[in-house]
This record gives C-alpha cells, sequence and structure tokens, in this order.
C-alpha cells in the first residue's frame, strides 16, 4: 500500500468552506480522477484520508494537509495534477509526496498566521502587540459545547508582530497587519483568542472581522523562529533512495572480481 502526502489551500471565497465540505469535495476529486484508493472495512467502508489540524471555518490557508492511501503505485506530481483539475478553484492541491518517513501529525507543531485587521492603524496595532507580548498572561474566553470556558493564551504565542507599513497598504485606508506564530497546544489557542486577547489588554477592537490566512504549519524552529516544512523529511528520504543506487553503479569493482 502508497500512502501520498499532500499540501492543499483554501483562498477567496473557499476559506467559508467547512472542513466537512473540503472532505466531500476531495472524495468527488478522487472518483473523478479515478485515483485508487484503499478503503476501510465494515458494513460502511470509506477511503482512508487522513486529515490534520485543518484551519477553522472562515479562515484562509496556505498551508493544509492530508494523507491517502493507495493500493497501486503512482507518481506524486501526476497525481496531484489530476486532483487538482478535480476541485474547484481556491482549494487547490499545490504539493504532494511519497510518505517516506513516519508521523507527519507529530510534524504539525505549530502555525504560522497573518492577520489583516482594516480599519486599524498600523500604530494602534503596534501597541496593542507590545502589550499583548509583554503580558505575563492574557486570558481569553471561549464559547465550547460545555459553556464558556476561560484560558492563558499568552503561552502559546511565540511571535506576534506587526508587518509592512501603511505605505504597502493597496488603499490609503488605515489597515494593519500582524504576523502570529503560534504552537499547536491543548486548549488550541487560535487566532481569535490572539484577537480576543489584544482586546483584553490593549482595548484594540477592528471595526470590521480581521482576515485571518496560515501561511506555514509544521515544526517550530528555535533557532530560526521560522515554521518548517513538515512534508521536507519525506523529500530528503526520497533523495537518499535515489542517491544509493547512483552511489552503487559508480563504485569500484573489487580486484579479481569476475
Amino acid at each position: 500500500m502508497q500512502r501520498i502526502r499532500l499540501r492543499y489551500t483554501k483562498r477567496g471565497r473557499l476559506r467559508f468552506t467547512s472542513h466537512r465540505d473540503f472532505q466531500r469535495a476531495f472524495e468527488r476529486a478522487l472518483r473523478r480522477a479515478e485515483v485508487p484508493m484503499a478503503y476501510s472495512a465494515g458494513f460502511t467502508p470509506h477511503p482512508k484520508v487522513s486529515y490534520a489540524n485543518a484551519a477553522p471555518t472562515g479562515t484562509g490557508s496556505e498551508a493544509e494537509y492530508l494523507e491517502i492511501a493507495l493500493t497501486a503505485s503512482r507518481d506524486p506530481e501526476p497525481l496531484r495534477v489530476l486532483l487538482d483539475e478535480s476541485l474547484p478553484t481556491g482549494l487547490d492541491i499545490v504539493d504532494a509526496v511519497e510518505a517516506r518517513t513516519p508521523g507527519l501529525a507529530d510534524r504539525l507543531t505549530a502555525s504560522m498566521w497573518e492577520l489583516r485587521l482594516d480599519g486599524v492603524d498600523p500604530a494602534e496595532a503596534e501597541r496593542a502587540v507590545e502589550a499583548f507580548t509583554g503580558a505575563d498572561t492574557v486570558e481569553v474566553q471561549r464559547m465550547t459545547k460545555n459553556g464558556v470556558r476561560t484560558f492563558d493564551a499568552r503561552p502559546a504565542v511565540v511571535s506576534l508582530e506587526t508587518h509592512g507599513s501603511q505605505a504597502d497598504r493597496p488603499t490609503d485606508q488605515p489597515c494593519a497587519i500582524l504576523r502570529l506564530v503560534v504552537r499547536h497546544v491543548t486548549p488550541a489557542v487560535r487566532p481569535d483568542d490572539v484577537l480576543s486577547g489584544l482586546r483584553a489588554v490593549a482595548d484594540l477592537a477592528p471595526p470590521v472581522p480581521a482576515a485571518v490566512t496560515r501561511l506555514a504549519q509544521g515544526l517550530f524552529d528555535e533557532e530560526t523562529g521560522t515554521v518548517t516544512d513538515p512534508l521536507a523529511p519525506d523529500r530528503e528520504a526520497a533523495e537518499a533512495l535515489k542517491a544509493v543506487p547512483a552511489a552503487a553503479a559508480t563504485a569500484p569493482t573489487p580486484e579479481g572480481s569476475a
């Protein structure tokens, strides 16, 4: 059984697609592309698709991941193209690798988000960011199925900063853009929790809902402060396998051999 890992996006109006809606669209794409899927056992078999840490409905993303299991081997890139053509524009399959290392979900430990705050002056946003990052605790509330839950959002936030300047904006209307790196912890701290925290510590209240996009998802590199590509280990393993036959072909023949 072959396993293929895919990175896909949620762009434009498709950011409002729920995870369940995407699952239905993706399973239709698998049928259209005639992918030789492996299925689960039981009375209601389902294609073996593993989804990992999907972004909340209403947020865009450049870094969503899933894994599929196949009954026959396929080249990842042509398969990616077929699936991408079978999905609506905005739900785009942008990367594919054969799974050669374990634990994709274990490598999704942090996310980088961009928060666009239309109607907010960048200087005001900068002051709010400084108040948030300078605080020891930032308590926020979230409605759950069991009622309102209060928790500290500060420890999960690795970095929070304003990005760009007013001169970079496409219009003369005020707009602040924030870059946020957050660890995946329990309870999960989402961009809207950080916005609630900015409101709590600095009374920052954007006049319109923030446009939120996940830019990256993977392991957090402590040295560089960046979120790394979770598919890189699979690519490196594939390159290492290619190098072994090449090295064997160029190895000197032992003396005295036939």
